[in-house]
């Protein structure tokens, strides 16, 4: 027998007596990269996709919504000063806490979706709805804020369905056709 192959087989034998701490540090969902994973239902996605945004960005709204985040909002428990899901009761939820950083994270919804979640809370998750405690237009600038985290990983302007790409959710089937684009 080749000697490759009778490493390859004895690794494939260890395996089951491997732990399961060893087992999950590998798994993709533990690190991060079920950031793709919707938190909408299916049954409620296309409503979310078709929110926008009505706040203008400005620097005020922006303000109100770190107000929010860090205060009565009280987001920076679970998703950190930073915005890197790594707030104080972070360490005690399962599933972690979205990370704002992830550069997936913005890239791969809507602000009508994040709306919605923030809104309704995020159903498997310990994400509660803050629609009791928030208004629609809290919620809005909320998530202006929430997008200085992206530190240019796309500024929040999420693919979406099909992947457009743009805050405004235009045409394009995702190409910046020859535009700049912050993809």
């Amino acid at each position: 027998m080749n000697r490759s192959l009778i490493i390859v087989v004895g690794l494939l034998a260890a395996m089951p007596v491997l732990s399961s701490e060893f087992v999950w540090s590998y798994d993709p969902m533990a690190m991060g990269h079920d950031v793709m994973q919707p938190r909408v239902p299916a049954d409620r996605m296309a409503e979310a996709r078709q929110l926008r945004n009505p706040l203008p960005e400005s620097a005020e709204t922006i303000a109100r919504g770190k107000a929010l985040y860090t205060g009565r909002g009280a987001c920076v428990n679970c998703h950190g000063a930073e915005g890197d899901g790594n707030g104080p009761v972070a360490a005690q939820l399962n599933p972690s806490p979205r990370n704002f950083q992830h550069h997936g994270f913005w890239r791969h919804r809507t602000e009508g979706e994040i709306f919605w979640v923030i809104k309704h809370g995020s159903p498997g998750t310990s994400m509660v709805g803050f629609a009791d405690q928030l208004t629609d237009e809290e919620i809005w600038a909320l998530i202006q804020y929430e997008r200085t985290f992206a530190k240019g990983h796309g500024h929040g302007r999420g693919m979406g369905p099909g992947g457009m790409g743009h805050r405004g959710m235009g045409g394009g089937g995702g190409r910046c056709d020859g535009e700049p684009c912050d993809r």
